[in-house]
């Protein structure tokens, strides 16, 4: 894998940092194979699925917050797992 340090990303995150971050994941991967880049998306799925079971979790956090993230990430979940099983 490269090692290709990690894009500054703004506070507002803007059109320009989705750029920064696309290019950030074509330059780590573009050396790899079909399954090696598979193998990179399931693992940094796994983090932000660990991270958001975490968040979830604490308490210190707004349970709006909790409720507008799980409604918002319930179809990028649902899509991940269809898109993975094909």
């Amino acid at each position: 894998m490269n090692n290709t340090p990690r894009p500054n990303i703004s506070p507002d995150f803007t059109i320009d940092d989705i750029h920064k971050i696309r290019e950030w994941n074509y330059e780590r991967r573009k050396g790899m194979s079909r399954q090696e880049v598979i193998d990179d998306i399931n693992r940094g799925a796994a983090e932000f699925n660990a991270l958001i079971d975490k968040m979830r979790l604490d308490t210190s956090v707004n349970a709006d917050v909790h409720k507008e993230v799980s409604r918002r990430l319930s179809g990028v979940r649902r899509t991940a797992r269809t898109s993975a099983s094909k």
